[in-house]
C-alpha cells in the first residue's frame, strides 16, 4: 500500500488538527500513514485525546515551533529527514506554515516521489510586520515551484494565493474543502440544549451568543466585545455571550469588558449566572454548547475555513461573522448568515443587534445551515476527494 508522511504543526484544537487526524483515519487501510507534528504552546487546547479517540498514535518534533528559529528549524529539518529516511514514503503531505516549509525541504532533498501541501489559512496578512511577511511570501513562492500539489481549502482561499499573492500558477491548485464529523450535531439535540442551558441557568427567553475559538490577536475578540456592548446599549432583550476557547488575548479581552462596563464570569466549573459574559476557557463538547447556543459569531481578520461556522450550521444556528478568507464558501449570506465587511464595525454590530432582535431572522437563518453544510463537508466527501488527488499524483509519477 502507498506509504503517506503526513506533517502537521501540532495538535491543538481546531480544523488543520481535525484535518490531519481525519485524513490519517480515513484513508486506512488504503494508505499507510505516519503522523509527525510538532510541541503545541502553552496557551493552547492540546488535541492529543483525539488522535488516541481515533487510535492514531504520532510522532513529536519538538523543535518544529510556530516562529522562525534558524537553529531549530535546522533541528525539524534533520529530525524529518531522518523519518523520510525510515519511513520512506511514497507521499509527503505538510499542513499549515512551519510543517509546510521545514517538511517540504526535507521531502525535496530526500527526492521523495510526492509533495502536497494544504493551505489551512495563511500568514499573508494580519499577522506579521511588512517586512517579515514578504519574506514568508518569498518562501512560499519558492517552495511551491517544487511541490506537485497545493491544496486550498475553499475558492476564495485559492483566489487570494493565486491572484493576490502570486503564491503559484493556477494550475498547481486544488481545491479539498475540509470534512468533519457532523452527525453528532443534530444527535440529541434537545437533551444537549437542556444541559447546556441547565449548566449556566439560562432562561427561555435569554438569547445565548457565543464565539469559540483559540484566544489570539487574529481573531479580533474585540469586535465581539463591542458587539455585545452595542446590543446591551439598543435594545431590551434579555442575552448572555459566551467567549468559548483560551489563549495570549484573555487578559485583554476581560480589560475591554471592564471598560466597556460588561459584567463578565470566569470561574472553572463555578460561574456567576448574573454575569453577561461568560469566559468558559476550552471546552471538549462543541455538539453540546452548539445546541445550547441561539448565535454563533467570529469576528476574524484572517480565515481560512473556520470549523466553528461549519460545526454551527450543523446544529442549525444562524451565524453572524466578518467577511474574510473562506468564510463566504461556507455559508450562505443571507440565507444562513449575516456577514459585514472587516473595516465596517458599525455592520458587525447592526448584524448583532438585528439578528437579537429579530426573532423571525434567526430562526430563518438558522434552518437552512445543516442541509448546506451536511451536504458539502462530510468526511467522506473528505476522504474520497483525497484519495483521488492521491492516486492521480502517483500514478502521474509512475508513468515518468
Amino acid at each position: 500500500m502507498p506509504k503517506i508522511l503526513r506533517i502537521h504543526n501540532r495538535l491543538i484544537i481546531g480544523g488543520p488538527t481535525l484535518n490531519a487526524l481525519y485524513l490519517t483515519k480515513y484513508l486506512a487501510p488504503e494508505f499507510e500513514t505516519l503522523l509527525v507534528v510538532g510541541e503545541k504552546d502553552h496557551h493552547e487546547k492540546d488535541a492529543g485525546f483525539l488522535a488516541k479517540e481515533m487510535g492514531i498514535s504520532t510522532v513529536i518534533v519538538p523543535e518544529m515551533g510556530r516562529d522562525i528559529n534558524l537553529m531549530n528549524d535546522y533541528k525539524a529539518y534533520r529530525a524529518i529527514k531522518k523519518i523520510i529516511g525510515d519511513f520512506k514514503p511514497d507521499i509527503v503531505h505538510t499542513h499549515a506554515a512551519k510543517p509546510g516549509a521545514v517538511g517540504r525541504m526535507a521531502a525535496f532533498s530526500s527526492r521523495v516521489p510526492v509533495v502536497i501541501h494544504t493551505y489551512h489559512g495563511h500568514v499573508f496578512h494580519s499577522y506579521f510586520g511588512k517586512l517579515k511577511t514578504n519574506f514568508i511570501i518569498n518562501t512560499e513562492r519558492y517552495l511551491a515551484k517544487k511541490t506537485d500539489a497545493i491544496i486550498a481549502i475553499s475558492e476564495q482561499q485559492k483566489k487570494e494565493l493565486v491572484n493576490d499573492f502570486k503564491i503559484a500558477e493556477e494550475k498547481k491548485f486544488r481545491i479539498v474543502p475540509l470534512g468533519f464529523e457532523l452527525q453528532k450535531f443534530q444527535e440529541q439535540y434537545e437533551e444537549k440544549r437542556k444541559k447546556f442551558r441547565n449548566e449556566f441557568a439560562l432562561q427561555d427567553d435569554e438569547i445565548a451568543i457565543g464565539i469559540i475559538g483559540r484566544l489570539v490577536p487574529v481573531k479580533n475578540h474585540q469586535l465581539f466585545l463591542e458587539g455585545i456592548h452595542h446590543v446591551l446599549q439598543n435594545c431590551s432583550k434579555k442575552i448572555k455571550a459566551f467567549v468559548v476557547g483560551d489563549g495570549e488575548t484573555r487578559p485583554a479581552m476581560e480589560a475591554t469588558a471592564n471598560n466597556l462596563g460588561i459584567q463578565f464570569s470566569k470561574g472553572n466549573g463555578t460561574y456567576d449566572h448574573d454575569a453577561t459574559l461568560i469566559f468558559t476557557s476550552w471546552r471538549s463538547d462543541v455538539d453540546t454548547i452548539n445546541a445550547g447556543l441561539d448565535i454563533v459569531a467570529l469576528t476574524s481578520l484572517n480565515e481560512g475555513t473556520p470549523v466553528s461556522l461549519i460545526e454551527a450550521q450543523a446544529a442549525n444556528k444562524p451565524v453572524i461573522s466578518t467577511k474574510v478568507g473562506g468564510i463566504q464558501d461556507i455559508v450562505s449570506e443571507g440565507k444562513t448568515a449575516l456577514l459585514s465587511n472587516i473595516d465596517d464595525p458599525l455592520g458587525f454590530k447592526e448584524n448583532l443587534l438585528k439578528i437579537v432582535t429579530d426573532e423571525y431572522l434567526r430562526n430563518r437563518l438558522g434552518k437552512n445551515g445543516a442541509d448546506l453544510v451536511f451536504k458539502k463537508y462530510s468526511v467522506n466527501r473528505l476522504a474520497a476527494d483525497m484519495r483521488k488527488l492521491y492516486l492521480e499524483l502517483l500514478n502521474k509519477e509512475s508513468a515518468k
